[in-house]
């Protein structure tokens, strides 16, 4: 009688060789994939450009030489305006370039929830300048643009890297001291925010994150 040989290998149900394997790679293609997904709503926007907090710095001290020629307030207002949407659009431009090329996504996980915590602080805003415009006090109005975009960026910024909610207490206490100064010297406090802030608080920035 014949030996049978003895093997581990199981066989199939219809008796023709082993079962086939399980798609292992394609279970750790959905691991891996849930856990990016878990990074990105947990994690923070790393994608802040420098560069582009630099540009919208730019913009600001280009605003304070052109506005500090104007005796009327309502052109004055328009005239911040105007760079302040400029700014927006010019750091929004190269935040997604750079969010593109760290292949982080832009519009879900933290940058879709630090853009929704600063939102609302621009909206405020601008309700608030259409309200303050008629008092004719260029301090208040710089003050409260100083104090609610200061709030706006610390809110999105705790959901950024670490300096920038940094930039937007920075922002806060500039915005104070704005408020109880003169009315003369509203241009000044908006180049030191918008200006140098932007400009100082971009450079590290782009140093220490790239970009």
């Amino acid at each position: 009688m014949a030996q049978l040989k003895h093997t581990d290998r199981p066989l199939s149900r219809d008796g023709a060789g082993p079962p086939e394997a399980p798609a292992l790679h394609d279970r750790a293609f959905d691991n891996l994939r849930f856990i990016r997904e878990t990074m990105e709503r947990a994690g923070s926007f790393t994608a802040v450009s420098g560069a582009g907090i630099v540009g919208a710095g730019a913009i600001a001290v280009l605003a304070t030489a052109v506005s500090a020629r104007q005796p009327v307030l309502t052109t004055w207002v328009w005239i911040w305006v105007v760079a302040a949407l400029l700014a927006l659009v010019e750091a929004a431009a190269l935040t997604a370039r750079k969010s593109r090329a760290l292949g982080l996504p832009l519009i879900s996980g933290p940058g879709r929830k630090a853009v929704l915590a600063f939102t609302p602080a621009l909206v405020a805003g601008a309700l608030l300048t259409l309200a303050l415009l008629p008092t004719g006090q260029a301090n208040l109005l710089a003050g409260m643009w100083l104090l609610l975009y200061g709030a706006g960026v610390a809110a999105g910024g705790a959901l950024s890297v670490p300096i920038v909610p940094v930039l937007g207490l920075s922002f806060l206490g500039l915005g104070a001291f704005a408020l109880a100064a003169p009315a003369a010297w509203a241009n000044w406090f908006m180049l030191a925010g918008f200006g140098g802030l932007h400009i100082a608080f971009g450079i590290a920035i782009a140093r220490r994150y790239g970009g």
